[in-house]
């Protein structure tokens, strides 16, 4: 049978089980588009108003199932647009591919319109930047895109369509399913090894991250961690991915770190680091661990052999997928039930805040979320001083999940809940976004409403760029310059793209509107009055610091 590129593409990823893809359409792509127009309710496209949310659903689709998440767009400003969400996967390590329109084979080299060499542009922020030149090689180049996306390190593949391409024809056979790879493990003399290393430690402490996490790795993770009585910290942005109520588990180890996080990465003497990649945050801007040998003893397990060492020279590097390794972990016993008691009760004392110096104290409205949201929550940001709130004071249970960008990417989170509500449609969606952060992809309310994905937004409305005026007020004292915002109604903008929208300007007008956000069907826009009112700007950030909001990324 003959098919051209754009039907070969669409029928291999359909044999792969995509089910979803978000995308802006182009003509250099237009032989997929019109594929994909016979694959309505198997694989589904997914219309967004701007390639940067586009590829920010496609990142959030891809961190929250452990598919690749697909994003379609078209050439030049297309996929330039979409390079905020490459390079958000890239540092969330989350699967993505990214298809992109080229020009024709004839015109490459010459400049032609909108012209782009994607190796060159993406070699350095995706896991594998390729060109299918030959649509008989189209099966081969997916299978091997949707391998890379999902092995080792998780991360994004782009690949390059040139148009003439897709419209030629072959008689190559789609692929006819995905390959299973098992995780790599640790040989059990590896594993003794490592519990040696625990056994003799007196502060034992276990960090873990990444997004590529089974129910069944991440149950015998803490399992070990409960029966070995050791504390657990997340990494950056991946509380979710640990119980937050288990008796071990003591914080995240992210921006605007607790002392008290600090201080159990510092004074343990052994450290088992799993599936973590060691960023900025993490480490605290590489301070917490001595750079290239830390002082902790330490035992690195990751399923890519390039991640270990990369920073840190480990006691023991082990490379193993992290479901594997969990599932090869026996309980080992120590005198560090003191340190993990006292890691747990300081981490249950941050959740005792004063009060907030603002209309809407968010402190009450967290507390408040955390009574009444269900297990299964999603809650998704993007960047800014607002994160600390469902970041560091939310509690998340084995079925919540967070969507958060590790790249510290304004904008990300209303495409990142559109792409939740897409993947589970009954779950409740809730995003948190400031409001500069918010009008970074406040279009993509469109996409929503399209695709009848409405999640609930709660906007922290302070008229400013948060974090960027508190570092500006510490190092230029007096000369605020660029940082405040004049808004839009967002009520009104919200309402005219179908949601329920309210301004909450009182923290005792909190439970009633969101009572009614989670009831409405078409999602909902909550406009909060977080403004610190009757505050000098230099009384502002001196709140800020008290309360251990002047975080480093965003605004």
């Amino acid at each position: 049978m003959m098919r051209n590129g754009g039907q070969l593409l669409v029928e291999c990823l359909l044999a792969l089980g995509a089910t979803k893809g978000f995308g802006v359409p182009g003509e250099s792509y237009l032989a997929v588009l019109d594929a994909l127009h016979d694959t309505q309710g198997r694989l589904d496209f997914v219309l967004c108003r701007n390639e940067g949310g586009a590829a920010f659903m496609a990142a959030a689709y891809g961190k929250l199932t452990g598919q690749p998440g697909l994003c379609f767009v078209t050439r030049g400003p297309g996929v330039t647009n979409a390079s905020i969400g490459i390079h958000t996967a890239m540092q969330d390590s989350a699967p993505m591919i990214v298809f992109v329109g080229q020009v024709g084979t004839d015109m490459r080299g010459r400049e032609a319109f909108q012209e782009i060499d994607y190796r060159a542009v993406f070699g350095s922020m995706a896991k594998w930047a390729v060109e299918v030149d030959d649509v008989a090689r189209l099966p081969e180049i997916l299978g091997r895109a949707w391998v890379t996306a999902t092995t080792g390190r998780p991360g994004p593949v782009v690949v390059a369509l040139p148009e003439d391409m897709l419209t030629s024809l072959s008689a190559a056979a789609p692929l006819t399913g995905p390959v299973r790879i098992a995780e790599p493990a640790a040989e059990p003399g590896i594993m003794a090894a490592a519990f040696d290393l625990i056994k003799g430690a007196a502060r034992p402490l276990i960090l873990l991250g990444g997004c590529n996490w089974t129910d069944a790795g991440k149950a015998a993770l803490q399992g070990f961690a409960e029966a070995s009585d050791i504390p657990v910290v997340a990494a950056f942005r991946y509380q979710d991915q640990f119980d937050n109520h288990a008796p071990v588990y003591a914080g995240e180890a992210g921006v605007g770190m607790p002392p008290n996080v600090k201080r159990l990465i510092r004074e343990a003497d052994v450290l088992l680091a799993i599936n973590v990649r060691f960023g900025e945050m993490t480490t605290d801007g590489y301070t917490l661990l001595s750079v290239p040998v830390p002082a902790q003893r330490l035992i690195h397990v990751h399923g890519s052999d390039r991640e270990i060492g990369k920073i840190y020279q480990p006691a023991l590097g082990i490379q193993a997928g992290p479901n594997a390794f969990a599932a090869a972990l026996r309980p080992v016993t120590g005198p560090w039930a003191a340190w993990r008691a006292q890691a747990r009760a300081e981490w249950e004392a941050g959740f005792d805040l004063p009060p907030q110096p603002s209309p809407v104290d968010m402190g009450v409205v967290t507390a408040h979320l955390r009574m009444v949201l269900p297990r299964d929550v999603i809650l998704t940001n993007g960047a800014g001083n607002f994160t600390v709130w469902p970041n560091k004071f939310f509690k998340f249970g084995p079925n919540a999940r967070l969507l958060a960008p590790q790249s510290g990417a304004m904008g990300y989170g209303l495409p990142a809940a559109v792409a939740a509500k897409v993947a589970h449609p009954q779950r409740t969606v809730i995003c948190f976004a400031g409001d500069g952060d918010f009008q970074m992809s406040c279009q993509e309310l469109g996409t929503a409403m399209q695709a009848g994905a409405q999640p609930i937004v709660l906007i922290l409305n302070n008229g400013i760029y948060g974090t960027i005026r508190a570092h500006q007020e510490r190092h230029y004292p007096a000369r605020v310059s660029g940082t405040t915002l004049e808004n839009p109604d967002f009520v009104l903008l919200a309402k005219a793209y179908g949601f329920h929208a309210e301004r909450v300007e009182r923290t005792e007008d909190f439970p009633e509107a969101f009572a009614r956000a989670l009831a409405s069907p078409t999602g909902a826009v909550l406009d909060l009055n977080t403004s610190p009112e009757a505050l000098t700007p230099r009384q502002t950030l001196s709140q800020m610091r008290a309360a251990g909001l002047a975080a480093r990324d965003g605004a």
